[in-house]
């Protein structure tokens, strides 16, 4: 399984672009593709046209909810990277995903990075 991070999914949408190339090749290859219900709300933010709105849902197979056991991953994750302003969001991402054992793809992988140590994989 691998969760899309918001960025990657608005890169994924410019037709051609690297993060278009993998989308399509996860897709071809069967792979389950979700997101995290604080990605979702990121992209949700948009801007966004209702075309962009319809492909990102058909592309999302799953929204993943955020429970108090991802805030519990979540909150570590804040204290043990050195409590960032703004980075609450990644941090929930990121438990969501290795709460689900999958990977994260993301268009910003030095946001993500520091989430290694705790088990998240990144994808591309």
């Amino acid at each position: 399984m691998i969760h899309l991070d918001t960025s990657f999914l608005i890169s994924a949408l410019d037709r051609g672009s690297p993060q278009d190339y993998s989308l399509r090749l996860w897709v071809k290859e069967g792979e389950t593709l979700a997101m995290s219900a604080v990605a979702w709300s990121e992209f949700l933010c948009g801007p966004l046209t209702r075309s962009e709105l319809e492909l990102a849902e058909r592309i999302v197979g799953k929204h993943r909810e955020f429970t108090s056991d991802h805030a519990v991953i979540a909150a570590r994750l804040f204290n043990e990277t050195g409590r960032r302003r703004g980075s609450l969001p990644d941090c929930m991402i990121a438990a969501s995903a290795i709460a689900d054992g999958a990977a994260v793809a993301t268009a910003n992988e030095p946001d993500f990075r520091r989430f290694e140590d705790a088990g998240l994989t990144l994808r591309g």
